[in-house]
């Protein structure tokens, strides 16, 4: 299955607006969603770890990502996150996004649990099967993010199961290996796509042959993150390395406290989003940091 064709270039992964008191903010939600595609981003990716989906609700979970295909109105694609650490209710989460309209399926190893090979070869089965029986040729994305996780999925197990299931089409790379990432992209089938999931490590996957990035950064500074992709995309190295850095301190200042805490605070800074409010156990930014990421906006020239 070939993914290229629908999942290349920049998709952000969303952050999810609450109000002061914590609620889901759909009304900014909707504007944001509009916004990000007037930017010129290629896809969207709802439910995802920028987006606080272990905090969100079984029924907030389906709100955000119906929104985010109501908003897109086949403008552009929908890669909906549908990943946990309970195999039964990632295939749940997987079948949701299905029946609201999604293009694709990104899925993370599971958190916390540690499985083995084996067990990452059950449960990506699992889901994918799953997807399969529910539309047949959607395709399922997964996403290898061992600081968040707790587990890594080797070059050898991604390029196995990318053989063995055929709607398994790709993979979110945020390993930060890049031996493991180059392995990856060398031995793939051609069909298989590679997304980098790290912003600072975006030019030089572009130039080993990856298919685009799914940004954290992009939720802040879409316009010119899909510039940077698309240039890299196109060959124009010395053009797409000019903004990758100017905005270099912003892509590593967003991990300066847990992802999203500094992306959210960055947003509000910038009248993107009027507030920075997260869910529990995530904490507001520390006073200190938040002083780091103003000098951080004006040093990358970031306007609102």
């Amino acid at each position: 299955m070939n993914t290229r064709g629908m999942f290349t270039g920049l998709g952000t992964a969303l952050v999810t607006p609450f109000r002061a008191d914590g609620s889901f903010d759909e009304a900014a939600f909707e504007r944001f969603v509009d916004w990000q595609i007037d930017q010129g981003v290629d896809f969207l990716v709802p439910c995802g770890t920028t987006g606080e989906n272990p905090a969100l609700s079984l029924d907030e979970h389906r709100r955000v990502v119906e929104i985010s295909v109501k908003r897109a109105k086949g403008r552009v694609r929908v890669l909906a996150g549908a990943g946990n650490n309970s195999t039964d209710r990632a295939v749940e989460l997987a079948l949701i996004a299905i029946d609201l309209g999604a293009d694709g399926i990104l899925t993370i190893t599971p958190y916390y649990n540690k499985p083995t090979p084996d067990g990452l070869r059950r449960h990506f089965g699992a889901q994918a099967e799953a997807i399969e029986k529910r539309k047949p040729g959607m395709p399922m994305i997964m996403y290898n993010v061992p600081g968040r996780t707790g587990v890594n999925m080797t070059a050898a197990t991604t390029l196995a199961l990318a053989r063995e299931i055929p709607n398994i089409a790709g993979v979110k790379e945020a390993s930060a290996n890049m031996e493991q990432i180059l392995t990856i992209l060398r031995d793939r089938e051609a069909n298989f796509a590679v997304l980098s999931g790290d912003d600072a490590w975006t030019l030089p996957l572009l130039a080993a042959g990856a298919d685009g990035l799914i940004s954290v950064a992009s939720n802040e500074i879409p316009k010119l993150m899909s510039e940077m992709v698309h240039l890299g995309l196109a060959g124009d190295f010395a053009k797409a390395r000019a903004i990758h850095e100017r905005v270099l301190p912003l892509l590593i200042g967003n991990f300066i406290e847990s992802n999203p805490i500094p992306a959210k605070a960055v947003m509000k800074m910038l009248g993107i989003l009027e507030s920075d409010t997260l869910r529990s156990p995530l904490a507001p930014i520390s006073e200190g940091n938040r002083k780091k990421l103003e000098e951080i906006v004006r040093e990358c020239r970031l306007t609102k």
